[in-house]
């Protein structure tokens, strides 16, 4: 697995910490937005944007969506935006599915606290990338993902091959994490791995904890099996084409 740095420990609480490296060359294949497609290209970590109180608070909305269905491999996703929800080996919209029944599950506070942690993230990646926050974008899929140590029964349960972000989805240009639970203390395994060459540098989660980077192949990574226990986190991603932005989810 090659040498194995730990980038973020979970007993740390990190102020900020941000690593540059340098650009791949998958940005140029793509129109280029002048003051936003990444010029620096790095990661970084900070437990100082989102509090512990505010990322159970999320877990909770999570919780509550991902009791609705959930996948019969070891991991779920629901997906705010689009509905999307994973249910046995399938995806069902939940706002079609479930209809009126939403309200009774998700408040306006939910989303209104959603609104407000993906615009302080926002924010954060900007401030650390020397861009103008208006210049970014939403971008699509914004995502809460739900996994334990349950055997994959589809490819959408096989979560932990290593990717690139801007390869599997081309609209992404900055990438974060904010994790919902803690690492050792809620689930084993599961750390997220940049996978560099000669060197393999994690993140273990932490409740709160965020972490962004740009998307392309310079942040290769994959996330680690979760051996027990379940692992929550959110997925929030970021474009700075116009066109592939998305709104905020609401009720």
């Amino acid at each position: 697995d090659g040498v194995t740095e730990v980038l973020a420990h979970r007993r740390e609480r990190l102020q900020d910490r941000f690593m540059e490296i340098p650009c791949s060359e998958d940005y140029d294949s793509h129109k280029r937005f002048e003051g936003c497609t990444p010029q620096k290209c790095g990661r970084g970590v900070t437990d100082a944007v989102i509090t512990r109180e505010e990322a159970e608070r999320i877990r909770r909305i999570a919780e509550r969506g991902l009791s609705l269905g959930g996948s019969d491999g070891g991991a779920s996703i629901l997906d705010l935006h689009s509905g999307a929800l994973s249910l046995g080996k399938h995806f069902v919209n939940l706002y079609r599915y479930f209809g009126d029944k939403i309200q009774d599950i998700f408040t306006e506070e939910d989303f209104a606290l959603y609104r407000d942690v993906r615009q302080r993230i926002q924010q954060r990646i900007a401030q650390a990338f020397g861009i103008s926050s208006a210049s970014m974008y939403l971008t699509k899929p914004t995502f809460f993902s739900r996994i334990n140590s349950t055997e994959a029964k589809t490819t959408h349960d096989e979560y932990w091959h290593p990717h690139v972000d801007k390869v599997t989805y081309g609209s992404f240009d900055y990438t974060s994490l904010l994790y919902l639970s803690d690492y050792t203390e809620d689930f084993g395994g599961g750390r997220f791995v940049f996978m560099d060459a000669g060197s393999n540098k994690t993140v273990e989660p932490r409740a709160g904890r965020v972490s962004f980077f740009t998307s392309g192949s310079e942040n290769l990574h994959r996330v680690e099996k979760v051996h027990w226990g379940t692992r929550y986190a959110i997925t929030i991603s970021f474009t700075c084409n116009p066109d592939h932005g998305i709104g905020d989810p609401v009720l």
